[in-house]
């Protein structure tokens, strides 16, 4: 991919909870839809002529594996504790975002465990090093989880609004009008619990100030379970909510590139 000077990047990453498997679909569609429809549909072309992309497609890797040969409702990663023989660290718990206070917990068998301490984890701590090495030029920061149909964004670690929440609460509007679902929106904390030391808030704090995470459908009936029927459904829902922010975002921060690019 060619550099220009001050060009501008979007993160997208999926799977951080194992059993969320509609997430790692999801990245995988879309980097199949942006190869196949670039130069097609406007929109991805625009996006990726004027902004660097980059997807994680499986943040939790061995977590997701494991759910594939032994636990299908398995949440965390696979790490283990010399203090515990409990095994694995809610990813999505490990950042530095007001880590290990009420919505966490410290115990290592429980869900939600926090681990030893902020980014103690491999996964987290790549995740965190990448970031901060191109915190300049990241402008979006999404997030995949599944399920409940939500559209949220910061803070879940406090009940305290963004400085941009009223951009942020606009953006959610936006997206919501497109789709045939319901989907909720809001900060995390006010919107379901809180949950500290999540990528999100992290990112925001970063000063990534576009961050949200969506959670895909749908509202319980599947679940986690979620039939590959459902699969194309939810994945257009995602692409559409990614590139209605991303073109926002674009639109804030900086004028279109003109300089043809590849990915």
């Amino acid at each position: 991919m060619n550099n220009i000077p001050g060009k501008k990047a979007m993160w997208l990453d999926c799977g951080i909870h194992a059993r969320e498997w509609i997430s790692p679909a999801f990245c995988l569609w879309f980097v199949h839809y942006s190869l196949s429809f670039y130069r097609i549909n406007a929109d991805i072309t625009h996006i990726l002529d004027s902004m660097d992309v980059y997807v994680l497609p499986v943040l939790n890797p061995d977590g997701y594996r494991y759910t594939w040969t032994t636990n299908r409702m398995w949440r965390k990663n696979r790490s283990v504790s010399p203090a515990s023989s409990c095994i694995g660290v809610d990813l999505n718990r490990n950042f530095d975002a007001n880590w290990c206070t009420e919505g966490a917990s410290p115990d290592p068998c429980t869900e939600i465990y926090c681990g030893a301490f902020p980014e103690s984890e491999p996964e987290a701590q790549a995740v965190a090093d990448f970031l901060r090495s191109h915190k300049d030029s990241v402008q979006l920061y999404l997030t995949i989880h599944s399920y409940s149909q939500l559209l949220l964004f910061p803070f879940s670690y406090k009940l305290e609004e963004t400085e941009n929440h009223r951009d942020l609460v606009g953006s959610a509007q936006k997206i919501r009008r497109y789709y045939r679902n319901v989907y909720r929106y809001g900060a995390g904390a006010k919107t379901i619990y809180l949950a500290p030391g999540g990528s999100d808030d992290w990112a925001y704090n970063l000063g990534i100030k576009y961050s949200f995470t969506f959670e895909l459908q749908d509202r319980g009936r599947y679940g986690f379970l979620l039939p590959p029927s459902h699969i194309s459904g939810a994945c257009n829902e995602a692409l559409l909510a990614t590139k209605i922010i991303a073109l926002k975002v674009l639109e804030k921060t900086q004028a279109p590139a003109k300089s043809f690019q590849t990915v």
